[in-house]
């Protein structure tokens, strides 16, 4: 189990915080950080405050109940989401949630990013699947995560989010990156013809080297479908979402 001291765990999430703000993963208020401080103890980002103007006397510790041990603020509200994710896994070090607009546009439309598109994607994360819809802030949301958490290390939250997992801070920061910038190259896909996924053979490859590189799917982890028909299916949602970006990006031109 690997922890981290409330040094380095609050600098990192100062850090990262900042970094979703800047490069628009939140907005407002949005999202939440958490770093495992022992086997009993977590760091977490304060409910309510805007994660690229945290200080460390903003963070709060809790334990694994999801109460205050130490701290002036109150915990994120979604406290129990993360907990989960700490439960079901002891490799996890780090667990980030947030909202880009991207990868989220795929999770309101209950399209995971499952397509054997990029091998980065696949070496490092694998597929991102999607949970189903739960009530934020509820003993639902921790439900609906569990078996999803047991096997990926980024999933989309239906109607929601983006949720990513590493053994460190940065770690999961990075997956979160690339969640959202794969949402963005298989909408643009859609564009140019469809993405044009790798073959079996070519995915059986990359998990090879996966695993070569102490990143084996833990068990459960679907591999990513390389039929291209598993997206056709749903090609009439993506067009809608591909309009409405479209309309967005225009806008912002004028």
């Amino acid at each position: 189990m690997k922890t981290f001291s409330f040094e380095e765990a609050s600098d990192a999430i100062l850090e990262i915080g900042k970094r979703m703000y800047e490069k628009g993963l939140v907005v407002a208020t949005d999202g939440n950080i958490s770093v495992r401080l022992s086997a009993d103890r977590l760091l977490v980002t304060p409910s309510g405050m805007n994660k690229g103007m945290l200080t460390r006397g903003d963070l709060v510790v809790t334990n694994m109940k999801g109460e205050r041990i130490s701290g002036r603020r109150e915990p994120t509200s979604e406290i129990k989401m993360h907990i989960k994710a700490y439960e079901v896994r002891a490799d996890i070090g780090a667990v980030v949630h947030a909202h880009p607009p991207y990868s989220t546009a795929f999770a309101v439309a209950a399209i995971p990013l499952e397509e054997c598109i990029l091998p980065e994607i696949i070496v490092s994360i694998g597929s991102v699947p999607i949970a189903e819809y739960a009530t934020p802030s509820t003993e639902e949301m921790p439900r609906s995560i569990e078996n999803v958490v047991k096997g990926c290390d980024g999933f989309l939250l239906r109607n929601h989010g983006v949720m990513t997992v590493g053994k460190n801070l940065l770690e999961a920061y990075h997956k979160l990156e690339m969640v959202e910038h794969l949402a963005k190259i298989t909408l643009l896909t859609r564009h140019l013809g469809g993405p044009k996924p790798l073959s079996s053979e070519d995915v059986r490859k990359l998990y090879t080297l996966r695993k070569e590189t102490d990143g084996a799917p833990y068990p459960g982890c679907r591999m990513p479908s390389s039929q291209p028909g598993s997206l056709e299916e749903r090609a009439e949602l993506i067009k809608l979402i591909a309009e409405e970006v479209s309309k967005i990006l225009k806008g912002g031109q004028k």
